[in-house]
């Protein structure tokens, strides 16, 4: 998988923004749930008020702090004395903190006496054991006023229990605590609370609203950006495939099957590329939002809750685990199934005319069923295990919700955490349940992804067996068109036998060499062997003069015109098929090519002559016609050196003779190599070469070989009568020569 990710290297900017917008959009989820905390404790519960450091405070609250506290330089250096007010100066953040700490504790416990209530019971308290002259005079005191008048120690001693209860709290109750007296302080001096509140909740509303903004834009354009990515990756490796095919011989085609090839092209590169819209998410976004959350517990709120993340985390895994175990077999065996119907599918349309003529069509139809059936189990099977899936994860999520709840409830209830802290947690207990969700569905995907990139990979590191070399030679112009066999032989890779054994003849300019030879005697076989579809693996085959395996094969190929056995048509027009080695050849020189092939005959039939559709693979074309198209189209390369692999077999023997004239008058000062079935198709060759079983057992004319070679008397017989061969005259000339 790592070695299709390096093919990332194009969009190298657009993974860049991507990481960097992963990371914000990360900073930004994490911080959102501190600003619910924020809005419920602070906003709603603590009435807009932040901290415990009162902005204005009246004297006698002023005067009510400094007595429970002994920091009272600090403090007041901290504040200027305005209308009677206490205002507190422009402070820094970590000022602010200080004095917030050094503030806490005498206005709780300031506060705490000057309740009505609490102030009863320690006036009782105090006034119990005085004589009625002093009690008369302090009835009408405040409690602070009482204290004020009380030895220091005594006071202390009373309020020891008070302070021990106030040290045992958790800090951020604690705060809580001060955080609300503070609301008091204002009131008493006459601060319009409800306006601050407003102010509070609509600032940091509009601060979570922009926090929200930035991570739904992020989301949007790493989504764009993923997607294109993934996109420009496909169309790399599509290329990088359909090129690195367009370099292997036929060894390497015939190692992986034409629907395969394809699948590998389509299904394949696109399970990558719907990866890649996730991958970035899960690789980058996911453990920042993982390890953040875990960091942020920790950090800001209550950690007596850990537990339950963990035991959400261990759930999933534990689910995906039996899942994973379960699917991954099917997501392996998905891609060959895959193969198996494109390959059934294609079989089936390609011989749809045999099929129809040997009247097969229920036996195919169940062939392909069972292909079909397969794939579609497998699909089913993986589909069914990701739709189990997904509601047992939410009934995990929301079952921790319901756990979260239960135990936080409780810890507000004995105020050892606020209900923002709880809210908070829930939501980074779901960010990390996500992130874990996330990484466990990548997990899922990456086996039929990381299936499909060794497929592909496999089909990119395969190295073409037939490839030029790094110093290639130049072919001999003095030697133009000569095409030489020196004891050549062939087998095919994996093979046993020789398939061609000890293979010697030339071909020459201006000349017409015919091959002949009984089915599976190699002759197709050989003239494969001039282009380099396949290399000779004994011997020399040498064209104008130089090895074929030291000259590039794009000087080799340019040479030869060459005309398959199966007359293949490309989609677009007679025109592009006949033009198809140079679009831009002149049209005089495109309609005398069709002429010598004889195919004006039936272009000029159609309404749109030249510019007539020819379907994919010439299916709206007979077979005649699609050879004499195969022949025009070799005749406009003008090449050096024809080469036609049995070419005429599909023609009428009119037909035949006809183009093979006017070829003849084309291809004067030309190679031409003919491989025919049909003896009247080379009656006139130059050379025949006759083959038996991959080796040559004879060479010469026709006249020569009608009365020197029996194997190629014998093919002659079985097409033509001894009248038409002229052998009853041969043979009583043999004989009478014979008799002298």
């Amino acid at each position: 998988m790592l070695k299709i990710l390096k093919n990332l290297k194009q969009s190298w900017l657009s993974v860049i923004i991507i990481v960097a917008l992963l990371c914000l959009q990360a900073a930004v989820d994490l911080e959102l749930p501190n600003y619910t905390s924020k809005i419920v404790n602070e906003g709603i519960q603590a009435g807009g008020i932040e901290d415990a450091v009162p902005e204005e405070m009246t004297d006698d609250d002023m005067e009510a702090i400094l007595f429970f506290t002994e920091d009272d330089e600090k403090i007041l250096e901290n504040y200027t004395l305005e209308d009677e007010k206490y205002v507190v100066k422009d402070l820094k953040k970590d000022e602010r903190e200080e004095l917030s700490e050094l503030l806490i504790n005498p206005i709780i416990i300031s506060q705490t006496i000057q309740n009505e209530e609490m102030a009863n019971k320690i006036k009782e308290q105090v006034l119990a054991n005085m004589p009625d002259e002093q009690k008369m005079m302090m009835e009408n005191m405040t409690v602070l006023e009482i204290m004020k008048a009380m030895p220091k120690e005594q006071v202390t001693q009373m309020l020891s229990e008070s302070t021990k209860q106030i040290d045992e709290m958790q800090d951020s109750i604690k705060e809580q605590s001060a955080v609300g007296y503070v609301k008091v302080i204002y009131q008493n001096a006459g601060v319009d609370t409800d306006k601050i509140q407003i102010n509070y909740i609509l600032i940091t509303g509009l601060k979570m609203l922009g926090l929200a903004f930035i991570s739904m834009a992020s989301a949007v354009i790493i989504m764009f950006l993923s997607n294109r990515v993934g996109a420009r990756l496909s169309k790399t490796l599509r290329e990088k495939v359909f090129n690195k095919v367009l370099s292997f011989s036929r060894k390497e085609l015939r190692e992986f099957s034409t629907a395969s090839l394809i699948t590998r092209s389509t299904n394949d590169i696109q399970q990558i590329q719907q990866l890649m819209a996730m991958l970035f998410r899960t690789v980058v976004y996911a453990p920042i939002i993982g390890i953040g959350g875990i960091i942020k517990v920790s950090t800001q709120s209550n950690t007596s809750m850990a537990w339950i993340i963990g035991l959400a985390v261990v759930a999933i895994l534990v689910i995906v685990a039996v899942l994973f175990a379960v699917a991954m077999p099917k997501f392996k065996k998905l891609q060959d199934l895959v193969d198996k119907l494109n390959e059934v599918a294609r079989e089936i349309l390609t011989g749809k005319s045999v099929i129809r003529a040997f009247n097969t069509e229920e036996k195919e139809e169940k062939r392909f069923d069972e292909a079909n059936v397969d794939l579609t189990k497998a699909n089913i099977f993986v589909n069914r295990t990701m739709s189990v899936m997904m509601p047992m994860l939410m009934f995990i999520m929301n079952g921790i919700s319901i756990l979260i709840i239960w135990v936080g409830g409780h810890n507000v209830d004995q105020g050892i955490m606020q209900v923002g802290d709880m809210l908070a947690f829930i939501q980074y207990t779901m960010q990390i349940v996500m992130s874990f969700l996330m990484i466990s569905m990548i997990s899922i995907m990456l086996p039929r992804a990381s299936v499909s990139a060794n497929r592909i990979m496999k089909v990119l590191e395969t190295e073409p067996s037939i490839k030029d070399k790094e110093n290639t030679k130049k072919l001999d112009p003095n030697k133009k068109g000569l095409v030489e066999f020196k004891n050549v032989s062939f087998r095919y890779p994996d093979a046993d036998t020789e398939i061609l054994e000890d293979i010697n003849f030339t071909a020459e300019s201006g000349k017409t060499t015919a091959i002949i030879g009984s089915t599976g005697s190699g002759k197709s076989t050989i003239v494969n062997l001039i282009p380099r579809f396949y290399d000779v693996t004994g011997g020399e085959l040498l064209v104008d003069g130089v090895n074929v395996k030291d000259v590039s094969q794009k000087e080799l190929r340019d040479v030869i015109g060459f005309v398959p056995q199966k007359g293949i048509l490309f989609s677009g027009t007679i025109e592009s098929n006949i033009k198809y080695s140079n679009q831009n050849m002149p049209d005089e020189k495109m309609v005398e090519a069709a002429e010598i092939a004889q195919a004006t005959e039936f272009i000029d039939g159609k309404d749109e002559k030249y510019k007539s559709e020819i379907a994919q693979g010439g299916s709206n074309v007979s077979g005649g016609q699609k050879q004499r198209l195969s022949i025009a189209r070799a005749i406009a390369k003008d090449p050096e050196i024809f080469v036609f692999d049995d070419s005429f077999s599909a023609l009428d023997f009119k037909t035949d003779a006809t183009l093979r004239e006017a070829l003849a008058k084309r291809t004067k000062n030309k190679t031409c190599i003919i491989v025919a079935q049909r003896i009247s198709t080379i009656l006139n060759a130059d050379k025949i070469v006759v083959l038996d079983d991959g080796k040559i057992v004879g060479q010469g004319t026709h006249e020569e070989l009608i009365q020197n070679n029996e194997t190629y008397r014998q093919i002659a017989l079985s097409q033509l009568s001894e009248k038409e061969l002229n052998l009853e005259q041969s043979d009583k000339q043999s004989k009478q020569e014979g008799g002298e």
